[in-house]
């Protein structure tokens, strides 16, 4: 070919990486136990991929490797296969540039293991250098030291140029605790010809992470998640990245020193056609790259005979509730502050808490809502997801809380888990959110979810999550009749900007069987708002509504506090309450939206 990665690294314009390989992968090929079984499964499939991105505008792509080393293909009973996927791993990638005709790189990816012991990347780097790769990208690390280990090991066997990349949350810190910046100056010490942010939160996280690595010399790349996946029913989804948004991610992310610039999961031909534009155009930044901001603190409460929440739905009476997370740490105190506060304000009769929201350890949810119930006597609704227990774990979670007073539970299906941030890890769902609702019938009713007795029977009051803004609506009418079927008696939605589209689906269902709570977030700015449209999944901020906000410009606050009171007006004839999510460093902020 012409030119090496490390020349093209340093001359012209930055390369443009290809997308979520893996991913797609699995959405075409049924059956796969691993995305990287498509190599001598599906090839055909896997060349097809590659065009795809190439035909899109990429200079660079990945090997369907990233899981290919001999301990994770154990895990699927694959390991004999080992040497016949990396193989066929090159050899795809190969053939799919001879079909386009392209100079087109070919980067040898390679995942973490779990652990720190070299021979496992050595092994998998030694084959896919001796099949015709043209460089390493070892990516989606958060243990520093392993990430350490892989360089180290691939250097063992090969001379290639090597890309390392690390995974980051929103605040520019990977889930094993390393700052972005730590990263940076490790890696730099390592003298691999560029370094990173990979996979993680998405193009915000990304940038984020960036903007603590760039320094004078230092050849950056990122390459994000298309955003947090979510589940619909059993179906893994992303969020709808529209190539406008990655176009400006890419403007950035260049302005920051990147020289590669791609995507991860989710990301498709579409955002990679418009980082390839964005990057030809020399197209500049509208505005400068920022860290984001995270949520934080909750706090819950009561239960009766009829609980407080059950009884307020009952009279008619209209409810707020405000939405908390909970601590990250061991101190639930700041939550139950929060939670008193709330209920001394008296414009809220409710705070519901969050169970590990974006598949991030946080406290439980219904551990911290016993903590608020006791101590701060505000009646307290905690979600909690099956995602992280099997049935008994959530059966014996869930008759603790209701011996402490907890009777209100919100079922949620629960976010994703990461698993570039865990490797090895995953979900357990031994039941979805319509499961988890029949299980607390069944504990209602004196049983447990095989139908054997148990010594006294519960009373919880059981709520699901509801979307007017699915993708699918009539998959999402449909889940919503079999969660009221299993037994829920009331629903949250997720949060809207617009209440037409509540308006909608209720025409769509014939109404709503029982009360509803319309979520509402006081977003206090145009970049957040564009940020959580893009990249959180299931939520949607109108193209209306983001107008509004840019026309608001430094008054964006303002106009997002003006917003979320009109929603709350309009859903008082649609609903039978709101939640109002809090600001994380600031909850009571949450107040002011409140009090008129």
């Amino acid at each position: 070919m012409g030119q090496t990665f490390s020349d093209r690294l340093l001359e012209g314009p930055p390369l443009v990486a290809d997308g979520g390989t893996g991913v797609l992968l699995s959405a075409a090929v049924p059956g796969l136990r691993v995305p990287e079984e498509a190599n001598i499964r599906a090839p055909e499939a896997v060349v097809s991929v590659h065009v795809s991105f190439i035909n899109a505008g990429a200079d660079l792509i990945e090997t369907n490797s990233f899981g290919a080393n001999r301990r994770k293909l154990a895990h699927h009973q694959l390991e004999d296969s080992f040497e016949a996927i990396n193989s066929a791993a090159v050899k795809l990638a190969r053939e799919a540039r001879e079909i386009t005709g392209r100079e087109v790189l070919i980067g040898a990816a390679i995942g973490p293991s779990g652990d720190r012991d070299p021979e496992p990347f050595a092994e998998q780097a030694r084959i896919l250098e001796g099949r015709g790769a043209d460089l390493f990208v070892v990516e989606t690390f958060y243990d520093l030291d392993e990430l350490e280990v892989a360089v180290g090991a691939v250097r063992s066997v090969s001379g290639l140029p090597i890309v390392a990349l690390m995974s980051f949350d929103s605040d520019a810190v990977t889930i094993g605790g390393v700052p972005a910046r730590a990263a940076a100056d490790r890696l730099r010490s390592l003298g691999v010809e560029a370094f990173g942010a990979n996979h993680g939160r998405g193009p915000a996280a990304a940038l984020a992470a960036l903007a603590e690595m760039s320094a004078p010399g230092s050849a950056l790349a990122a390459l994000p998640n298309v955003g947090l996946a979510t589940f619909s029913g059993a179906r893994l989804a992303f969020p709808h990245a529209t190539p406008e948004y990655f176009g400006e991610f890419a403007a950035r992310a260049r302005a920051l020193g990147a020289r590669v610039i791609g995507g991860c999961c989710g990301t498709t031909p579409a955002q990679i056609a418009a980082i390839r534009a964005a990057v030809d155009e020399n197209r500049e930044a509208v505005a400068a790259p920022r860290a984001r901001e995270r949520l934080l603190e909750p706090l819950p409460v009561t239960a009766a005979e009829p609980t407080e929440l059950e009884r307020l739905l009952a009279s008619g009476e209209f409810v707020v509730s405000v939405q908390l997370d909970p601590p990250l740490g061991g101190s639930v105190q700041g939550l139950i502050d929060a939670a008193a506060a709330v209920r001394d304000s008296g414009l809220a009769q409710v705070v519901d808490v969050n169970d590990n929201p974006r598949a991030r350890a946080r406290m439980s949810g219904l551990m911290a809502s016993v903590a608020i119930r006791s101590a701060a006597g505000i009646e307290v609704v905690p979600h909690l997801t099956p995602r992280d227990s099997t049935i008994a774990g959530l059966e014996s979670l869930l008759l603790g809380a209701h011996a402490s007073g907890v009777r209100n539970v919100l079922a949620v299906t629960g976010d994703a888990p990461e698993q570039g941030d865990y490797p090895g890890s995953g979900s357990v769902y031994d039941v979805d959110a319509i499961g988890l609702v029949e299980l607390m019938t069944r504990l209602n009713a004196g049983v447990d979810f095989h139908g054997r007795a148990i010594d006294a029977p519960t009373s919880f009051f059981p709520g699901v999550a509801v979307n007017p803004t699915a993708d699918d609506p009539d998959l999402e009418a449909e889940r919503f009749r079999l969660k009221v079927e299993a037994g829920a008696r009331f629903a949250m939605t997720q949060v809207l900007f617009d209440l037409s589209y509540l308006e909608s689906f209720l025409e769509r269902i014939g109404g709503s069987p029982i009360p509803l709570l319309v979520g509402v977030w006081p977003i206090r700015s145009l970049d957040l708002a564009v940020r959580v449209h893009n990249e959180t999944p299931g939520i949607v901020v109108p193209d209306h509504v983001q107008e509004r906000y840019r026309a608001a410009g430094p008054d964006a606050a303002a106009f997002g506090v003006e917003l979320v009171r009109g929603l709350i007006e309009g859903a008082r004839s649609l609903a039978a309450g709101v939640y109002v999510v809090a600001p994380f460093r600031r909850p009571l902020g949450v107040l002011d939206v409140l009090a008129r």
